[in-house]
């Protein structure tokens, strides 16, 4: 029964990499500096890559929202995220999967009679309103740092045409081992309490762990999606929402890249704590938030009036009515769940 409850899980992976494999690899495609095969397969590696390597961090947070305890529960919520992102990438927008988790581990808190923990519901509140706008100033000074140094270094233009194509594949596969490091926790993290996998022991005292088995399966569901799906938002994100250069897609890719391996990063967050330095909470945050912060922070950066404001609006809007619509979708498949088909959703 386990393997059919985790298939939610599974369309929600699905549905995460339709949509938001055009936050690492949609400026790039867009620019037609990089083809569609190319882009989704390089995606595909480095997103197992960093799920299985260093999915653990943003995963502990999601946690603390709400401890589903019920693998009937835990389908639930992962189907009702997975919905509301399948419906927002028919829509062609890039909506948050963290965002749509969030909203379905609430509605399964409301009713569960489950308090949702205040403490960790505003921590990534705040890195929801944090991440765009963090987002946007690395993608200003990266783009200027950048023009500076092509400016002093008088590159030629084929010249710059190579070394930004070879930089969009770098930045592209940094951003997808962050987007797996990040955001595998929306895909499978509500699994993790109820998950009936051992320890695997390899060669060498080398010990695969439930929770990397999970993400390992969640990192496949989201290559499907790439390959499957993803054409249809990378073509918005690209050139829907201000047209980029190819330094500028590069530049958008690598500020999406930093802001989300800084939310991800246990090994950077004990190199802060060691430093005696602040860190950064490490939760799930919006790939789409960030790579829309960056494109619309060098879209200012330009004087803002080709940024094609309906677009973005559109975006945002989407960005709040995501977390609703799980919300509820969540809370009304429990009660269906539950009173028609007789299955234990929480426990008391």
């Amino acid at each position: 029964m386990f393997v059919f409850f985790l298939s939610s899980g599974m369309f929600l992976g699905w549905s995460l990499g339709a949509n938001d494999a055009s936050n690492v690899f949609g400026t790039a495609v867009g620019s037609r500096m990089l083809r569609f095969r190319t882009a989704a397969t390089l995606c595909c590696i480095f997103v197992i890559l960093g799920a299985v390597v260093s999915g653990a961090g943003a995963t502990d947070t999601l946690g603390k929202l709400g401890a589903v305890n019920a693998v009937a529960g835990a389908f639930v919520v992962a189907f009702s995220a997975a919905l509301s992102v399948y419906m927002m990438t028919m829509a062609r927008y890039p909506v948050s999967t963290s965002q749509a988790i969030v909203g379905a581990i609430i509605g399964w808190n409301l009713f569960a009679g489950s308090p949702t923990d205040s403490h960790a519901l505003s921590k990534i509140i705040i890195t929801w309103i944090a991440c765009p706008i963090l987002s946007g100033i690395v993608a200003v000074i990266s783009y200027k740092i950048v023009c500076f140094f092509i400016r002093k270094r008088k590159i030629h233009m084929f010249k710059l045409d190579e070394m930004t194509r070879y930089g969009l594949v770098l930045m592209g596969a940094f951003g997808s081992f962050a987007l797996g490091a990040n955001n595998i926790a929306n895909v499978v993290g509500v699994f993790l309490p109820v998950s009936p996998f051992n320890d695997i022991e390899l060669f060498a005292g080398f010990c695969v762990t439930p929770a990397q088995q999970l993400f390992f399966l969640g990192s496949l569901a989201i290559s499907v999606g790439v390959v499957t799906y993803s054409r249809r938002v990378m073509d918005t994100v690209g050139s829907g929402i201000f047209k980029l250069s190819p330094v500028m897609a590069l530049v958008a890719v690598w500020s999406h890249s930093v802001v989300l391996f800084l939310f991800a990063s246990q090994r950077l967050e004990q190199l802060l704590l060691n430093l005696g330095l602040p860190t950064l909470p490490l939760v799930p945050v919006s790939s789409s938030q960030a790579i829309v912060g960056a494109v619309v922070g060098m879209g200012l950066l330009k004087g803002g009036h080709n940024i094609r404001w309906r677009t973005v609006g559109g975006i945002a809007g989407s960005w709040i009515t995501t977390p609703v619509f799980a919300c509820l979708i969540s809370f009304i498949c429990l009660f269906i769940l539950q009173n028609v088909f007789q299955q234990t959703v929480y426990l008391p």
